[in-house]
């Protein structure tokens, strides 16, 4: 393998281009200690930060963090520069299921060990809050053992992107496998749009074509709707009733990855149960419990708590350029709230509005260049003794809110972190 196109941040060695989108490009890589191989995705900071695609980077780190599962693809590590970041992959090198889907339909034995993989994945993804929305056959890749490893979480979702009726609400997806709810754009259930998604998949897999096909995207969208499709007639029989359930329109009587599980065609040849308990330390138990915890708190926040795992330094050079601070509470919200307020009246600041979890105060150290300070400060309860503190400068000098938070706020709340 030629790898001559250079070192990144002394640690990997990059070989040929693999792939390339708007904003990011995929090679192949080689770790210069261990020699395993990998996919090293290069993104470049201004542009995302142009096209304000920096939560969307974040969002697709955050995830992969999250969802480690045999049967999607692995995140090694974040690196970063002052101009990219370095996302490093496991290097799956058998391609994509397209390409094997393409040459023809497949034996039933193996699409079901796909389908399997495939589902397997999917509801460990939903049991972590993350929903994918763009699973197609172009985002399953196959290593060399021929195991399926799901990619791709660029427009995938956490439980904290639902909105106040409890459902997503951004279209997203590929045409031929959008679920036909957020065709309707009223708000949809993420866990079930995957479920459609794979849906079309496991069709394919068996049929050779997707279900869903028309030159005219409208009469596409009518047909989805509708779910207006036709089985081939090699199509297994046992399968077809387990497809019709996941391509049910109505995704509140659609089927479920656990009743999925159970189904008898999709069980056949089952080595051992599909969901395990993951592998995981004191740590990363206690990740996983906030995040079932924290339904309003973004799982890049929670990550980024991790000394392990801290990705903040990555999209800012210097910390104190950084308009947000947040840290961690033991106290009660009320108390951290009274707190502040304290502090704020002891600074001459104004508190303009508060509540039980949010405060919002002005005025004060008024001496920096850009005039007075203004600070929302929100409180976001993790578990019942845990709280996050988020607090972000929203008006006046960035030196002077450090200085507030720094000498003032932090150290009289020290006897609570």
């Amino acid at each position: 393998m030629d790898f001559k196109r250079g070192v990144i941040m002394n640690r990997y060695e990059l070989g040929k281009l693999l792939g390339q989108g708007n904003f990011a490009k995929v090679y192949h890589g080689r770790n210069l200690e261990t020699g395993m191989n990998v996919a090293v995705k290069i993104v470049d900071k201004d542009r995302i930060m142009k096209v304000g695609m920096m939560n969307q980077i974040k969002r697709e780190i955050s995830v992969m963090k999250l969802v480690n599962h045999p049967n999607v693809v692995h995140l090694y590590e974040v690196l970063a520069s002052k101009t990219k970041i370095y996302i490093i992959l496991e290097y799956v090198k058998g391609g994509e299921l397209f390409d094997v889907v393409a040459k023809g339909k497949l034996k039933e034995h193996v699409a079901r060990k796909y389908f399997q993989q495939l589902i397997a994945a999917i509801d460990f993804c939903h049991s972590r809050g993350v929903y994918h929305r763009d699973l197609k056959l172009e985002n399953l890749l196959l290593d060399d053992e021929g195991n399926l490893k799901v990619s791709d979480f660029g427009l995938s979702a956490l439980v904290e992107n639902k909105g106040l009726d409890g459902l997503l609400h951004t279209s997203c997806g590929t045409p031929a496998y959008v679920a036909p709810e957020i065709i309707k754009q009223k708000g949809y259930d993420g866990a079930k749009a995957d479920v459609w998604s794979c849906g079309v998949v496991l069709f394919a897999l068996l049929a050779g074509f997707l279900p869903f096909r028309d030159s005219n995207l409208m009469e596409m969208y009518r047909k989805i709707s509708r779910s207006d499709f036709k089985y081939p007639n090699w199509f297994p029989s046992e399968a077809r009733k387990l497809v019709s359930k996941m391509l049910d329109p109505n995704p509140k009587t659609r089927i479920s990855t656990i009743k999925i599980m159970e189904n008898s065609w999709f069980k056949k040849g089952l080595v051992s149960e599909t969901r395990k308990p993951e592998s995981m330390d004191s740590g990363s138990l206690k990740s996983n419990f906030y995040l079932e915890k924290a339904e309003n708190l973004n799982a890049f926040d929670i990550i980024s708590l991790s000394p392990g795992f801290d990705l903040s330094g990555l999209f800012k050079d210097n910390v104190e350029d950084k308009n947000e601070v947040q840290f961690i509470s033991k106290q009660a919200g009320k108390d951290i709230i009274l707190k502040v307020e304290e502090i704020a009246k002891s600074l001459n600041m104004k508190v303009l509005k508060k509540g039980d979890t949010f405060l919002k105060m002005e005025g004060g150290l008024k001496d920096g260049k850009d005039g007075f300070l203004a600070v929302d400060l929100d409180i976001f309860q993790i578990t019942p003794n845990v709280h996050l503190i988020d607090a972000k400068q929203t008006q006046g000098d960035r030196v002077k809110f450090h200085e507030l938070m720094n000498e003032h706020i932090k150290p009289a709340l020290m006897d609570m972190v």
